[in-house]
């Protein structure tokens, strides 16, 4: 080997070298952003058409960059709104509640914030009461009823200050569900008690439900764990007084007949 081969081996060596570096930079580079060009109308319009084929998460991209595009504007706050609904159609509960109380704080004069409100209702509504779930694998009022106040209250919230919004009507139809629910769930909760010999709290328990929600179909099997509860303690005439309740107003009471402390089916599956 002459020494000019040697001398041009390390510098073959270094440009293979850099053209590699090249390369790979080349290939851990982000892709083009198609949507940074696009105006806010062409932005609204690929968004719209990304939801209506069901991709959600696209979708609310488009709307993240379309709310910063038209900051300032109705358009902004529409996409803020749509992209909480896109969320929520990702089933991303936390990130849809955190961009829908943002709107409501920052826009609480925005001719769309009885729909703001609604939404926030409707993500709770679904997190917890969604009756397309697997019904048959837990009663629903036997799960954690937090999100089903949280719901209530968003729901009320639009009734009272926006009677006459469009979503008002669903919205009394959502909140009486809820009441039935934590109802029900009051009720499971007595029963758990009667049925392990704990009278004193499932009477706590069903008395509440009782003077809480007095409207509600759990009332029967409430005061029926009332009349049951106070005859195991020995408070006879607790236990009477109860007992003409019970008869007043449900003079043909399944519970009193059968002699029994649980539904043959839970109310929500006639919903």
């Amino acid at each position: 080997m002459n020494l000019l081969s040697a001398l041009q081996r390390p510098i073959v060596a270094l440009a293979a070298l850099i053209a590699v570096t090249i390369g790979l930079a080349a290939c851990g580079s982000s892709p083009r952003d198609e949507s940074a060009n696009w105006s806010p109308e062409k932005l609204l319009a690929e968004a719209k058409s990304e939801a209506s084929a069901g991709n959600y998460e696209a979708a609310g991209k488009l709307y993240e960059r379309l709310e910063g595009r038209a900051a300032g504007s109705v358009l902004a706050e529409q996409a803020q709104l749509e992209r909480a609904y896109m969320l929520f159609k990702s089933v991303e509960k936390a990130q849809a509640l955190s961009v829908v109380e943002r709107f409501i704080k920052l826009h609480p004069t925005s001719p769309a914030i009885d729909y703001a409100y609604y939404l926030q209702g409707l993500i709770n509504f679904n997190d917890n009461l969604g009756i397309l779930g697997n019904l048959a694998a837990q009663d629903l009022s036997e799960r954690d009823q937090q999100a089903a106040r949280d719901a209530y209250q968003s729901f009320k919230q639009l009734v009272d200050l926006y009677p006459r919004s469009i979503y008002a009507e669903d919205a009394r139809t959502r909140m009486n569900y809820i009441v039935n629910t934590l109802a029900s769930y009051e009720v499971h909760v007595a029963r758990y008690y009667f049925r392990r010999g704990a009278y004193v709290a499932a009477v706590n328990r069903a008395q509440q439900t009782v003077q809480e929600f007095q409207y509600s179909p759990s009332v029967e099997e409430a005061l029926y764990i009332m009349v049951q509860s106070y005859d195991r303690l020995g408070l006879t005439e607790l236990r009477d007084d109860a007992a003409r309740v019970l008869q007043k107003n449900f003079p043909n009471s399944q519970f009193a007949a059968s002699g029994v402390t649980t539904r043959k089916r839970a109310w929500w599956q006639f919903w």
